[in-house]
This record gives C-alpha cells, structure tokens and sequence, in this order.
C-alpha cells in the first residue's frame, strides 16, 4: 500500500520498476478502478496540484521500486527551476485529457466498448509479445476489468466468455492474453 484514499498527500512517486493500482471507494464503499501505473508514470499527483490529500489508494500489483519526492522538497524543485514546473502541468495536462476521455467512454459508450478500450490500453501500456498474442503483464482479474470499465463482474465474464470462445482474449487465474487486438479494436468501431 503506497497511500490511501484521504491520506495527506506527502509525497510524488515515479515508478522505477513495476506496476501501481489506483483506485477511488464511492461514499457507498462501491471501488471504482481508475488505472494502472507502469514504469515512468507517477502517482501523488495531488503534490503536483497542490491538493492535500490523495484523491484515492493506491497500491503494488506487483514487486514494484519507486523514487519518492517530499512534496515541500517537489515544491521547491518547481519553484527554482521552471522546466520542471512546466513538466508538472503537462503531466496533469495529459492526466486531465485521459480522464476526459474516459468519462465520454463511461457515459456514452456500451459496455462492450469500454471493456475492449480497457483491454487494448492495458495490453498497450502493459503488454508483451507471447506466441498466444499480446499478455498483460501483471496480475488482472475479472473483477479488476469490471472496475476499470465501470460495470458488473457478471457482465465482463459473460463478455470475455464470449470473446474466448471466439479467440480473441485468453483469460484465467488473472492472466489475460490478447489474441486478436484488430478483433477488439473491431468492437471499439462497431461501437463508435
């Protein structure tokens, strides 16, 4: 566990090697996933914005190594050298455009889509050649997509389930393997 939810916010992580969680519990304790952080990424965001408190949790997936900033010292950083303040905006900048586009996704997209549009970001940021397709790396469970495409763990099983016996993702014991990504990449256009 690197932080939760309404923690102060202390510190700016980069990911060194690894993989984060970062997820956010609805005031009904309902837990929405809202991405995977890789190697170069950050988390603790909120030292950039100057929020006081992490907006969410986050945690390792997996054995992860980190390089970790004070947030006076990040403020400090920013103050004296104006690169890296500039870096600090286009990283929230860019931060700020996924999740506009992930709310266009969760708002006017069906299911099928966003559970594809999870699948081919993951396999993106996270994938790895194997004879099978394209394996995501890390450990991912059916509940996992359900939360990052924001519906039900009964719906993403019936829809891998149909897209296995169609060989376009292999998915057991949190291991998910893209098969035919131009299959899935068909679902996101028939559903645009």
């Amino acid at each position: 566990m690197l932080y939760h939810q309404g923690d102060a916010a202390l510190n700016l992580y980069v990911v060194v090697v690894g993989r984060l969680r970062a997820t956010q519990t609805t005031e009904e304790g309902n837990q929405i996933a809202l991405r995977y952080l890789g190697p170069g990424e950050l988390a603790g965001y909120a030292v950039l914005a100057g929020i006081p408190r992490y907006p969410g949790t986050v945690v390792a997936v997996e054995d992860t190594h980190l390089f970790v900033w004070p947030a006076n010292a990040m403020r400090q950083l920013m103050g004296r050298h104006a690169q890296i303040a500039l870096n600090a905006v286009a990283v929230l900048g860019s931060r700020y455009q996924e999740t506009q586009l992930r709310l266009r996704e969760l708002s006017s997209e069906t299911v099928e889509h966003r559970i594809a549009h999870a699948l081919l970001r993951l396999a993106n940021q996270a994938g790895r050649r194997t004879a099978q397709g394209t394996e995501i790396c890390f450990p991912l469970s059916r509940q996992d997509i359900a939360e990052l495409a924001g519906t039900t763990l009964h719906t993403v099983s019936r829809t891998l389930s149909a897209w296995e016996k169609e060989g376009i993702v292999l998915s057991a014991h949190r291991h998910v393997v893209v098969c035919r990504p131009e299959a899935l990449a068909a679902v996101n256009e028939a559903a645009s």
